[in-house]
């Protein structure tokens, strides 16, 4: 089983495999520890194509929690900020239920596309959320309005509906 592992890692992050896709979803079907270690690894490497397609296995895999940090982070870090549409596409793979900050970061400071991939998932996940969740939430927010033009079309939206968000959260708790 160890070397079909192998061979799958190899196909999937072969340049020349056209059919890197399939390999990457063969490893998600057997879905070990072994194989979640190992996409692990190639999601923190610094090639972004296989990086892209192990968090394509690893949104597919079962038992997948072990690997949701480090793809946050892969979508957090500053230098993946406009290519990281595919890996928080990944994230429907997951279960997002304490990740209300991170998904709300992703929502504000993300390019085009990971924005309305996170505004999706502020709108259809149930978060488990906490008088200190929204503090956290609100330092975010707070940081967007002291970086952003205030005069764009865009701050004007987000405004509207973080604002909206962040009320009814409030009201939960009153």
């Amino acid at each position: 089983m160890e070397n079909k592992i192998q061979y799958l890692l190899d196909k999937m992050c072969d340049k020349s495999e056209e059919e890197a896709y399939a390999y990457a979803d063969q490893l998600a079907e057997i879905g070990t520890e072994e194989v979640l270690d190992s996409l692990i690894d190639v999601l923190n490497s610094e090639n972004i194509d296989n990086a892209y397609l192990a968090a394509r296995a690893l949104s597919k895999i079962e038992n997948n929690s072990k690997a949701l940090e480090p793809l946050l982070e892969k979508i957090h870090d500053h230098a993946n900020k406009n290519r990281n549409g595919l890996f928080v596409q990944a994230l429907e793979g997951f279960d997002l239920s304490d990740k209300f900050v991170d998904v709300l970061r992703i929502y504000l400071f993300g390019n085009f596309k990971s924005s309305n991939l996170a505004k999706t998932y502020l709108d259809h996940v149930e978060f488990d959320l906490s008088p200190r969740t929204i503090k956290k939430a609100e330092k975010h927010w707070s940081h967007y309005q002291n970086n952003s033009d205030q005069e764009s079309d865009d701050y004007a939206i987000k405004k509207a509906e973080v604002e909206t968000i962040l009320n009814e959260i409030k009201q939960l708790f009153l």
